[in-house]
């Protein structure tokens, strides 16, 4: 899955601070409009898209060079569809130049036993 710094700033906290950075599924605009109804009802986790469309708006300038992960092609009939990355707050701790630090891998998330049910809102 690709992953994008962003030229969107972070609200430093501390030493902590650096870009968003996002992941980018393409999708037709008919699974775009889904996928937000869907993942917009977790806004504790990943939540809906942060955007859709121009890759300009967030300061990407070319999609086949992501700063992780592997480009992906998108069709005549797609648009890029980008959500927030877990990946993100790396980007803070290297800013924050720690010693010592525990996170995961870009395409490694943590699995842990809370139902998807407990972090929905209505």
């Amino acid at each position: 899955m690709p992953m994008y710094r962003t030229s969107i700033l972070n609200r430093p906290a501390g030493p902590f601070g650096g870009e968003l950075v996002v992941s980018m599924r393409p999708m037709t605009g008919a699974h775009a409009i889904r996928a937000i109804q869907i993942t917009s009802r977790y806004p504790a986790v990943h939540g809906a898209p942060v955007h859709l469309g121009s890759p300009i708006v967030l300061g990407i300038k070319d999609l086949a060079h992501p700063d992780y992960g592997d480009a992906v092609s998108i069709r005549e009939h797609e648009v890029p569809v980008f959500w927030a990355c877990g990946v993100t707050p790396q980007t803070a701790i290297c800013r924050a130049r720690l010693p010592f630090v525990i996170t995961h891998k870009p395409g490694h998330m943590l699995m842990t036993d809370i139902l998807n049910s407990t972090l929905a809102v209505c």
